[in-house]
């Protein structure tokens, strides 16, 4: 004979609630996962309260359900109960739907358990055609370009929603490739080897900052020579701004 069909559903309440578990063994199955059993002139049901947290309620209801249908009992549960089939809630930040999807994402690098998941996380950023730095980098270029469209005596403004734009593409131009490095952030095995490695890397500049040479605490530097020297570090960044859009 198979075992009876059990339904969980969400009532406007903000209870759930079991329907069809009427034996032991389903009884005691949902009891574990943590719904409270009830015995009243209405029978045996099983709820949860409507002061349980939602995510709670998608996560005891889920399991509960797994666990049936591990025992050959049918269930039928909706899909804003099933964990399989939902997604984290996102933040209501009114018509800022865009900011609300990029805290999504945040929420996700954070949760990130080893560098896999956070590499995958942080692809929804820096994915060349769909992430979201090549859609704000786009839209800033749009804008710029649509200023000068509207009125062309506002190219200043448009130039700069398109230096914005630049600074977004050098952004993801030092992150491009990161994907293997970041997979294998919190993987090594020898942390001092490791640190040994990254300290034989460090450019010459940060070497020498970081020594402590008594010979050089004593040497004496002309001012001409640190001025020369502040001039060339200047020379080494030159401007990629590009000229006004006429």
């Amino acid at each position: 004979m198979p075992a009876p069909s059990i339904i969980i559903t969400a009532e406007f309440s903000g209870s759930v609630v079991t329907n069809g578990a009427s034996d032991d063994l389903s009884a005691q199955l949902l009891r574990h996962a943590g719904f409270q059993q009830i015995d009243d002139w209405h029978g045996r049901r099983h709820r949860l309260p409507t002061t349980t947290p939602a995510a709670n309620k998608v996560a005891i209801s889920s399991h509960a359900a797994e666990m049936l249908r591990a025992a050959r009992y049918e269930v039928v549960l909706p899909p804003s109960l099933d964990t399989a089939r939902t997604s984290a809630p996102v933040p209501v930040l009114g018509p800022y739907a865009a900011g609300a999807e990029l805290l999504q994402i945040t929420d996700r690098i954070r949760a990130a358990e080893n560098g896999a998941g956070l590499q995958r996380a942080v692809d929804h950023l820096l994915h060349p055609e769909h992430g979201a730095l090549e859609r704000v980098r786009e839209a800033l270029e749009a804008a710029g370009e649509h200023i000068n469209d509207l009125d062309g005596e506002a190219y200043a403004l448009a130039d700069r929603f398109g230096f914005a734009a630049e600074f977004v593409s050098s952004a993801q131009s030092e992150l491009v490739d990161s994907e293997a490095e970041l997979r294998r952030v919190g993987n090594a095995h020898q942390p001092q080897a490791g640190s040994r490695t990254r300290s034989s890397m460090l450019p010459d500049h940060r070497g020498s900052a970081l020594a402590t040479s008594p010979a050089v605490a004593k040497a004496k530097v002309s001012p001409s020579s640190g001025v020369e020297t502040a001039v060339s570090g200047t020379a080494a960044r030159p401007s990629r701004a590009p000229g006004p859009r006429r």
